[in-house]
């Protein structure tokens, strides 16, 4: 099943009793709300389809695993409601992975952001390759991580939380993750991180269902208060989008307007003629007073 949005997709196989739900946008694989809303809603069915055993959350390309929220959208946010419907957009993802009764394993093959380092802490157990940097630099875009952080928290400790939401700038290595707990493996290459998600996955598709989903809520124990929560943290993201700062920040990002009364730039230049036009098989003939010559 592949839901196409706009400028991107969702879609979900399903082999053996592994259902693999891969993302994609072409932003380095950003968020927007229309893909936030079709993973939970994906990572939902395939918690309650008794035919899947085991969920692998991973993102399409070669290059980062996930960029985070829309800047488009960031931008396009004019109200505090508007601010929390698209916040809540990543609550619902959160939620909907912590309370599904099944294990979900992040492939982590590029850098995270923001949102995608929520992405990998909220996985049950996240499988990375070496360049998988992480930073959360909501603080930078004048919010902070407020709607991922209790997930993020919860994996590396306070600690190493507070350093990636205070230097909001620093890229902290994939070993520094792996050593904080955000990664349970971190691999030299594509094919030894592939192989082992493979491994995994096979694994958990063969164990008891019922045993695997009371193990899911033993491990998720103390996170009964995130529906209420996170929509909270949501709220308060929304309004402080809304601030001149995050204004600023995310226009850096935009492409310029055109200039009044200029057309916009076309985005590919004009193509080239296949052929040069044909030169003459004959000379111009001589004028007649010449020709008499």
């Amino acid at each position: 099943m592949i839901e196409a949005l706009n400028d991107g997709y969702v879609k979900v196989n399903r082999a053996n009793g592994i259902a693999t739900i891969e993302f994609f946008h072409p932003r380095s694989n950003s968020l927007p709300g229309a893909i936030l809303d079709s993973l939970a809603k994906s990572i939902h069915s395939e918690g309650q389809n008794e035919e899947t055993r085991v969920i692998i959350l991973r993102s399409a390309g070669e290059k980062a695993f996930c960029a985070g929220a829309s800047f488009n959208e960031l931008a396009a946010i004019s109200t505090e409601e508007q601010g929390l419907i698209f916040f809540s957009g990543f609550a619902d993802v959160i939620n909907a992975m912590r309370k599904a009764p099944k294990m979900i394993i992040a492939r982590v093959h590029g850098k995270c952001v923001g949102g995608g380092v929520g992405l990998a802490a909220t996985a049950d157990y996240a499988i990375a390759v070496e360049g998988a940097d992480i930073k959360l630099s909501e603080l930078a875009a004048g919010i902070g991580p407020f709607v991922v952080g209790p997930a993020v928290e919860r994996k590396v400790g306070f600690s190493a939380f507070s350093q990636l939401t205070i230097d909001a700038a620093m890229w902290r290595s994939a070993d520094w993750a792996k050593k904080k707990g955000l990664f349970a493996e971190l691999h030299t290459d594509i094919a030894g991180m592939d192989d082992s998600i493979t491994r995994l996955s096979n694994a958990l598709a063969q164990s008891s269902a019922d045993a695997t989903k009371e193990v899911k809520t033993m491990l998720w124990n103390g996170t009964e208060n995130w529906d209420i929560l996170l929509k909270e943290r949501a709220a308060i993201s929304g309004r402080l989008i809304l601030g001149e700062h995050s204004k600023k920040y995310i226009a850096q990002f935009m492409p310029p307007p055109p200039l009044p009364g200029l057309p916009p730039l076309p985005s590919q230049p004009p193509p080239l003629p296949s052929q040069p036009p044909p030169l003459p098989t004959q000379p111009p003939p001589l004028p007649d007073n010449l020709s008499r010559r």
